[in-house]
C-alpha cells in the first residue's frame, strides 16, 4: 500500500516510490500524507504488515490535567511513528508499579500491506479494560499480528484512567468522564485519517474487554455522530453495576490534603494537584483507596456532555441495521475467589455488599438479602465451602445479567443483528489464570485476551490454543468486514452463529468445539430478571420518565 504514489511522499521516499517496485518496496518503511500531516511508520518483522505506532492525537492541558483534552495540532514535520512505550499515569498490574505520564494520549494503527486507496479494508478500534484506573495500547500485551492476519487494520488507543481521566467535580473545568472523552477525540481521529493508512472510514467496528467494552457500549449509547459502524462489547456494558457510579467531589480536596495541601476550596486543590508529579497523585489515590468511574455529568450547562442521564434511563432506537457483538467468559469471577485465601472467606458479606447498588428501605434490604443468600448457597455461611456458588453470583452480579439486560435493552430499540456469545475454553494462553496462576477449570474475567492478541510474554501457541485463536480472530474479523460473524460455514467455522432475536435467546459457546445454543444460565438469568423487575425502581439513577 505504502508504494501507491497517490500519497505525498517527500525527497528520496518519493524517488524511492518512483524506482522500486515489486518486492523492493518491502525494503522501504512506510510513510502517508494524513490530514493531520506526513507519519512514518515501520515494517513489522513478524508478518505482511505496517506499524504506526504512537501517534499523538489529542494534548492534555498542563494546567488542567484532570479536565478535557484538545485534538494534537498537525505535525510541522515527519512524525516518526515508531514508539507504542506511552502509558497514562497509573498503577500498572505487572510490576505494580506507578508510571506514566500525561503524554499519552497517542494511538496505535497496523494496517496489512494490502490496504491501499484500491483496497481499503475495515478497520478495528480496540478500547482495553482495566477499570478505568489500569491499562495501556503497546503491544506488550496487545501484540496485533493474530487480527492484521485477518486483512483487517487493528487500531489501539490510549486513555486516561483514574483521577487524571475520571475525576468529576460537575463543573465545566472538570466535568467527568475525560477519558471517555479522550476515546471519543480518538475516534474521531480515526475517522477523519484511517483512508490514508488504507483503511475504510464507512467501516469501523469498536470492540473493548470488561472497561473497555463498557466504554464501547457508552460510545455506542451516548454518540452524538457516526464515528463507527458496528460494535463489540466483550464482558462489559454501560449497565453493569461498575460502570457508572456517582462521583467522590471532594476527591481533589482528599488527595491535597494527603500530598501536604490542606484546603476547603476545590478550585485552589485543582490548580495545587496540576502541579503536583503525576506519580504522587495516583500513589495518593491508591493510598486513599479513592474510585474513579464514568459519571452522570450533572449541575452545569455544557453542550459537551458525554454523559447526560444513566444508560437505564437512555432508550437508543432505530437499531435495525447496527450490529452487535456481545458476550461474556463462561466463570468471570473464577479468579477472584480461587486466589482468596481460605480465611479472608468468613470477612466477606457479598450479599449485602452487592445491595449497597440499590435504595431499598430497611425492610427491603433484609428481605432481599436474605433472597439473594437463600437463591444462590441456602442456608450455608460464607466459606470456602460454597466457594464456586459464591462465583456464580459474584459473576451473574458483575457481568452475566448485565450483559442479558444489554441484549434484551437493545433488542426492545429495534437491534436485529445482535450476536451472543459465551467464552468457555481452557488452554494455556487464558490470559488471568496464567497470571494469576489459578488451576480451577473454566474461562475467568480476561481469559480470552490472550486468543486475540499475541501477548509478548507468553510463548508460541500450541496446535490446540492456535484454533482457538484463528477461529474467535476469524470470527470477530467476519463481523468487522461482514457484520456476521459466519457469513459462511468452513472447516474451521463449521457452524452458523445465528442472531438473538425475542423469541430466541442464541449464542455461541466458544469452546474446544463451537456450539450454538439457547439461554444460557437460565434459571439464573430468570431470577435477576425477576430480581430487577421487582426492584426496578430502587436501582440508582432510575427514573420512570426514560429519554
Amino acid at each position: 500500500m505504502w508504494g501507491d504514489c497517490k500519497y505525498k511522499i517527500l525527497f528520496s521516499s518519493l524517488i524511492l516510490c518512483l524506482i522500486h517496485n515489486g518486492s523492493g518496496l518491502s525494503r522501504i518503511d512506510p510513510l502517508v500524507d494524513s490530514k493531520v500531516g506526513l507519519i512514518r511508520g515501520l515494517r513489522a518483522s513478524d508478518g505482511d504488515y505496517s506499524m504506526f505506532m504512537g501517534i499523538p492525537y489529542a494534548t492534555v492541558d498542563k494546567s488542567n490535567p484532570f479536565g478535557p483534552a484538545t485534538p494534537h495540532p498537525v505535525f510541522d514535520d515527519i512524525f516518526e511513528a515508531y514508539d507504542d512505550s506511552a502509558i497514562c499515569p497509573q498503577i500498572e498490574e505487572f510490576n505494580n508499579t506507578i508510571v506514566g505520564t500525561l503524554d499519552c494520549l497517542h494511538i496505535n494503527i497496523y494496517a496489512p500491506n494490502s490496504a491501499n486507496s484500491r483496497n481499503r479494508l475495515p478497520v478495528a478500534v480496540w478500547i482495553y479494560g482495566g477499570g478505568f484506573s489500569i491499562g495501556f495500547s503497546g503491544r506488550y500485551l496487545y501484540g496485533p499480528r493474530y487480527f492484521v492476519n485477518q486483512d483487517i487494520i487493528l487500531v489501539t488507543l490510549n486513555y486516561r484512567l483514574g483521577p487524571y481521566g475520571f475525576m468529576s467535580l460537575n463543573t465545566p473545568d472538570v466535568p467527568g468522564n475525560q477519558g471517555l472523552k479522550d476515546q471519543r477525540l480518538a475516534l474521531k481521529w480515526i475517522k477523519d485519517n484511517i483512508e490514508a493508512f488504507g483503511g475504510d472510514s464507512d467501516k469501523i467496528t469498536i470492540f473493548g474487554e470488561s472497561a473497555g467494552g463498557a466504554s464501547v457500549d457508552l460510545q455506542f449509547l451516548y454518540n452524538q455522530e457516526k464515528l463507527f459502524d458496528k460494535v463489540i462489547m466483550q464482558s462489559g456494558t454501560a449497565i453493569c453495576p461498575w460502570a457508572v457510579i456517582e462521583p467522590d467531589t471532594l476527591a481533589p480536596l482528599k488527595l491535597s490534603e494527603h500530598l501536604g495541601f490542606k484546603t476547603s476550596n476545590a478550585e485552589e486543590a485543582l490548580a495545587f494537584l496540576a502541579t503536583v508529579d503525576t506519580n504522587l497523585v495516583i500513589a495518593a489515590a491508591s493510598e486513599l483507596d479513592l474510585m474513579f468511574r464514568p459519571t452522570v455529568e450533572e449541575g452545569f450547562d455544557s453542550d459537551d456532555k458525554f454523559i447526560y442521564d444513566y444508560p437505564i434511563n437512555v432508550k437508543k432506537t432505530n437499531l435495525r441495521n447496527v450490529p452487535i457483538l456481545i458476550g461474556y467468559n463462561s466463570d468471570e469471577r473464577l479468579a477472584q475467589y480461587e486466589t482468596l485465601p481460605s480465611a479472608d472467606f468468613a470477612k466477606l458479606d457479598l450479599f449485602n455488599d452487592h445491595l449497597q447498588h440499590f435504595n431499598l428501605d430497611d425492610e427491603s434490604f433484609v428481605e432481599m438479602e436474605a433472597l439473594l443468600r437463600h437463591f444462590y448457597i441456602g442456608d450455608e455461611k460464607i466459606s470456602g465451602n460454597v466457594k464456586n456458588e459464591l462465583i456464580k453470583f459474584d459473576s451473574d452480579f458483575w457481568f452475566n445479567h448485565p450483559v442479558q439486560r444489554t441484549i434484551q435493552k437493545y433488542l426492545d430499540g429495534g437491534a436485529r443483528n445482535i450476536y451472543q456469545y459465551v467464552f468457555s475454553y481452557d488452554g494455556k494462553r487464558n490470559f488471568v489464570k496464567d497470571r494469576l496462576n489459578v488451576t480451577a477449570a473454566g474461562a475467568a474475567h480476561a481469559d480470552e485476551i490472550g486468543y486475540f492478541f499475541d501477548i509478548s510474554y507468553m510463548g508460541p501457541p500450541s496446535l490446540e490454543d492456535q484454533v482457538i485463536i484463528d477461529r474467535v480472530t476469524t470470527l470477530w474479523a467476519n463481523f468487522v468486514k461482514f457484520g456476521n460473524p459466519t457469513p459462511v460455514t468452513t472447516e474451521l467455522l463449521p457452524v452458523q452463529w445465528p442472531s438473538v432475536t425475542k423469541e430466541s435467546l442464541n449464542y455461541l459457546n466458544i469452546d474446544s468445539e463451537l456450539k450454538v445454543e439457547k439461554r444460557h444460565y437460565k434459571s439464573r438469568m430468570a431470577f435477576w430478571d425477576l430480581f430487577y423487575k421487582l426492584n426496578k425502581n430502587a436501582q440508582i439513577g432510575y427514573e420512570e420518565s426514560s429519554k
